[in-house]
């Protein structure tokens, strides 16, 4: 049923969440405060600077100061890309599934292209995907469809025959947009989104795994 599958990165292939938690907390002890515990920042990393600072610093984009502690947040964060990133227990074992039944497999994610690339080749993902879209390789990022159609067209596959996979509600909302199947990645971040059976995804996911299962299912028509 399927030709591809498309990947949000933080939160649904790599767990990120250790060094922007890092970043965030550097910063917050170059201003004099108290670092905040990692369970703390964790559910917001999906939702970049913006929501990592909502976080630690309670300012949201637009008020005075916000631009200059997003700048200093991204420097501090461009010297950990990959120190403490690791892909999700599972998510190896999925890509090696996903590649024995001949399925092609990208990233969309929201992450600039300057910190996606690097942190994709450090993961060792790039030799195995030549589908990367970035938040600033198409005209708009997720919860528009552009980066999702503009993967399905990198990877020559089309959008009904492609699933989208995606720890937030934004990932679902562009990938139904694209006219991709879709799957919530409950095992992620999660955010301010909502409960997942609320996003209008085809498929919820607890671990990496159970897509393999899913997969096997919907290949044999029982989707």
């Amino acid at each position: 049923m399927f030709d591809a599958v498309l990947f949000d990165l933080d939160g649904t292939l790599a767990d990120t969440a250790p060094d922007l938690g890092w970043a965030a907390n550097t910063l917050r002890e170059a201003e004099g405060m108290e670092p905040l515990p990692l369970a703390t920042l964790r559910p917001w990393t999906s939702q970049g600077v913006r929501g990592l600072l909502r976080t630690a610093f309670g300012i949201a984009p637009g008020q005075a100061g916000y631009d200059n502690l997003a700048q200093r947040f991204l420097a501090i964060y461009a010297e950990r890309l990959c120190v403490d990133t690791v892909l999700f227990e599972g998510v190896a074992e999925l890509l090696d599934e996903l590649e024995a039944l001949g399925l092609a497999w990208g990233i969309v994610t929201n992450k600039r292209m300057r910190y996606t690339d690097p942190l994709v080749a450090q993961l060792g993902l790039t030799p195995r995907t030549t589908c990367v879209v970035s938040g600033d390789t198409t005209a708009e990022a997720k919860p528009s469809p552009l980066p999702v159609l503009h993967a399905c067209q990198l990877l020559g596959c089309r959008p009904e025959r492609t699933l989208y996979v995606g720890d937030d509600r934004r990932d679902i909302v562009a990938g139904n947009a694209a006219g991709c199947r879709t799957v919530a990645a409950a095992y992620g971040y999660l955010g301010d989104s909502g409960p997942a059976m609320a996003w209008g995804a085809d498929w919820i996911i607890g671990q990496p795994r159970e897509l393999s299962t899913q997969l096997r299912n919907a290949s044999y028509g029982k989707f």
